[in-house]
């Protein structure tokens, strides 16, 4: 799950961020509306948590621009201020969520996850694949009814192509998804993935799965079940 915090309060930004990167979430941070503009035309991503008051404009011009262009993208509003035209005027521009500051680093989580559960999991607390079940909320991974134990990363990977199946993902969106702008497309980083798929793969054939990775040569990878 890849997170853009778009916070120009450095301290509650780091808060945040080192908050949900234990609960396995990728996260990137800006400041300004601009960059966060620069941000969203770049890169992909699941949820942004967006303030209104930014040095130089309205969070809420980041909130129409995201759902113009990509209506799936989930968007939770932080704000200081807690008035009603302020909260209308969001969801009005299609934010699906409004928190005011202070709030627990919990509640934003819980509020994540529930805008996640709803795009990308289709409102279930639970994905299925032929013998795969993944709970995101914990974590967890089973199959054939056993849990496996996977790093962060190996879950991180195995979620997105779950919610991603069927659909070719290339070694650049991968290692975008999975590390941010944290760490440059190279080949490098482009190690990483085929270390991190191999081991993904390594540890579902051990416990009995079938091999569902599917290598489209030139392109990247699909998760599938087809030959």
């Amino acid at each position: 799950m890849k997170i853009l915090i778009i916070e120009d309060e450095v301290e509650i930004a780091k808060s945040i961020m080192t908050f949900l990167k234990k609960e396995a979430m990728t996260i990137e941070h800006v400041i300004t509306l601009k960059d966060a503009k620069d941000y969203i035309q770049m890169y992909e991503y699941d949820c942004l948590v967006v303030d209104i008051a930014l040095p130089d404009g309205s969070g809420l011009e980041i909130v129409k621009e995201i759902k113009d262009s990509y209506p799936d993208t989930g968007v939770i509003i932080v704000s200081a201020k807690d008035t009603l035209e302020d909260r209308v005027r969001g969801l009005e521009l299609g934010a699906d969520d409004y928190l005011v500051k202070p709030f627990h680093l919990v509640e934003l989580n819980a509020r994540i996850r529930s805008i996640l559960r709803r795009r990308l999991q289709k409102g279930v607390n639970e994905m299925r694949f032929n013998e795969i079940t993944v709970l995101p909320d914990s974590h967890k991974v089973f199959v054939n009814g056993n849990e496996l134990i996977l790093t962060k990363k190996e879950y991180a990977l195995l979620y997105y192509f779950m919610v991603n199946k069927e659909r070719i993902l290339s070694k650049e969106t991968i290692v975008d998804h999975l590390w941010g702008d944290t760490i440059g497309i190279s080949a490098d980083s482009l190690d990483f993935v085929y270390t991190h798929l191999r081991n993904l793969r390594k540890k579902l054939l051990s416990v009995g799965c079938s091999d569902y990775i599917r290598t489209v040569y030139g392109v990247g990878y699909k998760f599938s079940d087809e030959s």
